[in-house]
């Protein structure tokens, strides 16, 4: 996960941003770097590899200057280096950038037919020579970065410094998190709060299209329209936990707000953005050889894999067995040598899960672990391991880390269809373009949450509710019935819409919430069928579904929320969104403990 860190202050800025950048680590990354301004010109000191190879260039190079921001990356794809490493500059401007930018190719396009030449081969670049492009006409900073964001697509964290401006630092966010941090004199900028708590306990938190301007006399912030506004500040312990929770109430809330941020870096890690393909570490066997794949985990981790099994299976055109990893060992199932085993859990740690890995490797199996600990038991034993780049999870309820598993199971489809020659390269490119708009889609489902609120206090009343989906969406079903169970403690039960008529249709009454999962995907009309018949029998619904779905089938429900139209391919983790902001404030409304809830642990470390 890449981190920001920017100062402009009183003593030399460059020791502040190392210490920075450090206290961002637990993210990962691949580079890093920092520029600062040093009488009023750029100066940079770039590294691959962990902090220490930057710090030692500043050993032999040291870099002076009051005003400077810094960075942590990881690589979006090829291999790590200091060309790719930020921050990227031209003489006049220099950005640290988190996020993906959507439409750089063809930004990148127009600049080199404008003279421009680049020297790397990431998104980040084309901001800064549309920067130094506006710059270049004669335009203010303010205004060149107000000209910049209106051309951006996609969901980014900015941290921006000029040449000839020893008084700005720039911050810009959609989509990604960013924190101003006040001090007496100075001002900072970071990524994640801990970053700068060191420096202050006074933070402002910039909202959803926010980009402003930091001096060392205070702060102005301006929304997507250029027109000033007010954030309020707030003050905070200097402790890990109240920090880590930024402006937010819980850390369940403030872990679904990440998710922008969380689906940019893992897809970053996966993604050629130039080529529209995907590129998977360096595996220790051949995708083109697997014959089979076996899908084990737990929990929500399991819900997961089941949307994986529908991906690997339209993509790769191979068979795909799912199982509890609880059940997987004691029914002693014949292993088929040469097989994929997929193992999926946040911590890596989950005792049924590592137990079902080691029965794979004795039966012969080749075993992957998609994982968000690096450290992790399953990490050390897996034959390869496929990192979710979620960044820490504090809340016990699954929330970013289960969209970033099926962000990595998504690459992982792709990788198998094109390695076995059961997916076009023009398909593979419609697929992955769907995935990089994800991001900023996702920031336009969290921009809805008061519409959900509102949703939450009609489930809240109730006993019972029941979550219905088809397709990708049935996996997702089954996981808004547990987010709803595990933390707000009403019973819900998720079924494949088509099951309904087989059972769980004598349950249903006037009191009853049924929330259906409904986007315009293959499955809709099918759906639809469902949600009448639910209708006729008084059924209290809920739709969540795009525009179309919305427009059709609003008549005949409660309440309504909806989505961005996207790829059905990218559904499932669009529709997740809604589902945990549902479940939270279900929870918030009866008043159980969002971040704890009774009897649950982080991770299940014992049979």
């Amino acid at each position: 996960m890449c981190g920001i860190v920017g100062i402009i202050g009183k003593g030399e800025a460059a020791p502040l941003l190392l210490e920075g950048l450090r206290r961002l680590e637990y993210r990962g990354y691949d580079s890093a770097g920092l520029a600062t301004l040093v009488e009023g010109k750029i100066e940079r000191r770039r590294a691959q590899g962990k902090l220490g190879q930057l710090e030692a260039k500043l050993g032999q190079q040291p870099l002076a200057g009051t005003l400077g921001i810094g960075h942590t990356r990881w690589a979006t794809h090829g291999v790590p280096n200091e060309k790719n490493a930020h921050p990227h500059a031209t003489e006049r401007v220099a950005v640290v950038h988190n996020g993906i930018i959507e439409n750089f190719q063809e930004l990148r396009a127009e600049l080199a037919g404008l003279g421009h030449n680049f020297a790397s081969d990431t998104d980040t670049e084309v901001v800064v020579h549309l920067l130094d492009q506006h710059l270049g006409k004669g335009l203010s900073p303010e205004a060149a970065t107000q000209a910049t964001l209106a051309r951006l697509e996609g969901a980014f964290a900015l941290g921006i410094i000029f040449a000839g401006h020893p008084d700005l630092l720039i911050a810009a966010r959609r989509g990604s998190p960013l924190a101003i941090g006040h001090g007496e004199g100075e001002m900072y900028l970071g990524s994640d709060a801990l970053a700068l708590a060191p420096l202050t306990k006074k933070l402002t938190y910039l909202a959803e299209g926010d980009w402003a301007l930091l001096t060392r006399q205070g702060l102005t912030v301006k929304n997507a329209a250029g027109q000033t506004v007010e954030r309020p500040a707030t003050l905070t312990q200097l402790s890990g936990a109240m920090i880590g929770k930024g402006s937010h109430r819980h850390f369940m809330v403030k872990e679904i707000y990440e998710q922008p941020q969380a689906i940019a870096d893992t897809l970053q890690s996966y993604y050629n953005p130039a080529s529209q393909s995907i590129a998977l570490p360096p595996l220790p066997f051949d995708l083109a050889k697997i014959e089979r794949v076996t899908i084990l985990a737990c929990g929500t981790s399991y819900y997961a894999g089941l949307v994986g099994k529908y991906w690997i299976e339209r993509c790769a055109r191979l068979p795909v067995e799912i199982d509890v990893a609880s059940e997987f060992r004691y029914r002693d199932p014949p292993l088929a040598k040469g097989g994929l085993a997929l193992f999926i859990s946040q911590s890596g740690e989950t005792a049924d899960t590592i137990a079902a890995l080691r029965a794979c490797k004795e039966g012969g199996l080749k075993t992957v672990a998609i994982i968000n600990v690096m450290e992790s038991t399953m990490a050390r034993e897996a034959d390869a391991v496929l990192p979710t780049l979620a960044g820490p999870e504090i809340g016990v309820a699954a929330t970013k880390s289960f969209t970033t598993q099926l962000a990595v199971q998504a690459c992982v489809a792709i990788a198998l269809g094109r390695a076995r020659g059961a997916l076009a390269a023009k398909e593979e490119s419609r697929l992955v373009a769907a995935m990089a708009s994800l991001p900023s889609r996702l920031a336009d489902v969290l921009a809805h949450e008061s519409a959900i609120k509102a949703i939450a206090h009609k489930v809240a009343e109730a006993r019972d509710v029941i979550y219905l989906g088809r397709g990708t969406s049935y996996p997702i079903a089954l996981e808004g019935a547990l987010k709803l169970k595990e933390i707000s403690y009403l019973h819900a039960e998720g079924y494949a819409a088509g099951e309904l008529k087989h059972g769980p249709i004598a349950l249903i009454d006037d009191t009853m919430p049924v929330i259906v999962l409904a986007p315009t995907d293959p499955w809709f009309e099918k759906s639809a069928s469902n949600l009448l018949e639910v209708a006729a029998r008084g059924g209290k619904m809920i739709l969540i579904s795009d525009a179309k779905g919305v427009a059709r089938l609003k008549e005949k429900t409660i309440a309504c929320l909806e989505l961005p139209t996207v790829d059905p391919f990218v559904a499932p983790m669009l529709l997740s969104v809604p589902i945990q902001l549902l479940a939270y404030h279900v929870a918030i409304a009866k008043g159980t403990d969002v971040d704890q809830p009774r009897n649950l642990a982080k991770s299940v470390t014992v049979e």
